[in-house]
């Protein structure tokens, strides 16, 4: 029996599986934040505290693993490559490839060889790959780079409309109450003073505050997201124009917790309005299972094997968004 590795190490957390050639899981580990452009440090320290972990449980040697894929934010550039690359080959494993993280979302939320991922978890990427095997990439370096959102730049524009409606300067909005009752102060000018006092960073959490408060109708929270998804829309939309599949059907998998666990009601009809009339044949799917999925799914791939159905539900199956089924 053949057993595959599969990590997926993002901004927030790391998570790596193993499955024999079945499908079946045989072990699971967890790690924090494993992309090195946040801290090299934390995503080493990250990367091999998850991989362990699951070979422990698994109860294998690095020799038993026929192929592993590390599916990584922040692997974008050669840059990031010659970071990662002695970074991964000390783990040990002989058979290995490294990839961005956006490609094993892609791979776990189509059964095609080709088509788009949209990712918006803790920052947005856009990738993807035609029938031919080209390949592109738009977004994951910050808003700087003309990135929008993910989830630390959402939480960056709730803390903004607060202190802009406290201010005069925007709306008036039932995100302020929440806000101060999330960070616990009596007022927006004492949360104003206080975080510039202490050059206090904002906290990644307020994301969570946008979706049951634009449910409610509010208005600035309603545009926040809005804003997010025509951002999202216009990047997939550039990759397929730029790959020239805009005459195909292909699936638009949709990867990030912002999406996929709540917010993704708000956001979904603006990314559709952006692509569809780009190409009408594009499928909007939401994630439905963890994307180390996609990873093992590749390592697999990569090892030659050519994957029946079960494989495909029994990793689906055991790796399901359990949040998904709670919104």
């Amino acid at each position: 029996m053949n057993y595959y590795l599969g990590v997926d190490g993002g901004g927030s957390k790391t998570n790596a599986v193993i499955t024999d050639e079945t499908g079946r899981i045989v072990g699971i580990g967890n790690g924090g934040c494993g992309n090195h452009q946040v801290s090299r440090h934390d995503a080493e320290s990250s990367i091999g505290m998850a991989t362990r972990q699951a070979m422990q449980q698994a109860g294998l040697e690095t020799s038993d693993i026929a192929y592993a894929i590390f599916g990584l934010a922040g692997a974008d550039r050669e840059a990031d490559f010659r970071i990662l690359k002695p970074m991964i080959d000390n783990l040990g494993f002989a058979a290995h490839g490294i990839v961005c993280d956006t490609e094993i979302g892609l791979r776990a939320g189509t059964r095609e060889s080709y088509g788009v991922v949209s990712i918006c978890g803790t920052g947005t990427n856009c990738f993807g790959i035609n029938s031919q095997g080209d390949a592109l990439q738009i977004g994951g370096f910050g808003y700087p780079y003309c990135d929008f959102g993910g989830g630390v730049g959402l939480a960056v524009e709730v803390f903004r409309a607060v202190i802009r409606a406290w201010e005069g300067r925007g709306e008036p909005t039932q995100l302020t109450e929440a806000v101060l009752s999330s960070l616990g102060y009596p007022s927006v000018e004492r949360l104003f003073h206080d975080f510039l006092d202490r050059d206090a960073s904002i906290p990644y959490d307020l994301t969570k505050l946008l979706q049951p408060i634009a449910d409610e109708g509010d208005a600035c929270a309603q545009g926040i997201l809005r804003r997010q998804g025509i951002e999202l829309g216009k990047a997939a939309a550039t990759v397929i124009e730029r790959l020239g599949m805009k005459s195909n059907s292909f699936d638009l998998v949709l990867v990030g917790s912002v999406l996929t666990r709540g917010s993704g009601r708000h956001i979904l009809p603006h990314i559709e309005n952006q692509v569809h009339p780009v190409v009408p044949g594009c499928q909007l799917q939401p994630l439905t299972i963890e994307p180390v999925a996609g990873a093992v799914i590749m390592a697999m791939e990569r090892d030659g094997l050519q994957l029946e159905s079960s494989v495909y539900e029994r990793l689906g199956e055991q790796l399901v968004i359990k949040e998904m089924s709670a919104t």
